[in-house]
């Protein structure tokens, strides 16, 4: 008895199953708050590889950080009917281009001030976007305690 019921009821969700499976489901694209969120590690790591002198990861999180920004502005463009897109760029290009200029140099003081700047200004976006209750600092903690900032015994 238990068997047939089973299969009776088996037998009865099997369209539904094949519907469900063969219809073609739109790609998964992630909201603004996964990229930020992805944005903000990337920043937190940024500071300490920087405060570290190690310059090549550095460069490599601030190459991760811009890529978040270029995807956030890609897959969300309007967010609540804020421009995103037009938002980030005006707003993080000359913080990103003297913090690439201060690691390519190595030159820390210069890194400090980029940093802030950029800092600032996602805050400022923030800000514009309606969401100024979130606001960015430089982070007390590396976010990542199993990983090595400074450029000591890289190995």
């Amino acid at each position: 008895m238990k068997y047939t019921l089973f299969a009776v009821l088996l037998l009865a969700g099997l369209p539904g199953i094949a519907s469900a499976v063969s219809e073609p489901q739109p790609p998964y694209t992630p909201g603004l708050g996964e990229f930020m969120s992805s944005i903000q590690m990337r920043h937190a790591k940024l500071w300490f590889a920087g405060k570290g002198r190690n310059w090549p990861l550095a460069g490599y999180e601030l190459d991760e950080l811009e890529e978040g920004l270029e995807d956030a502005a890609k897959y969300q463009p309007v967010f609540k009917g804020k421009p995103i897109a037009e938002m980030i760029g005006p707003a993080t290009g000359e913080p990103l281009a003297q913090l690439k200029k201060a690691i390519d140099e190595k030159d820390s003081a210069h890194f400090v001030k980029a940093y802030d700047q950029l800092t600032r200004a996602c805050s400022s976006c923030h800000q514009s976007a309606g969401h100024g209750f979130i606001v960015i600092r430089r982070p007390a903690v590396p976010p990542m305690s199993d990983q090595r900032y400074d450029a000591r015994n890289r190995s």
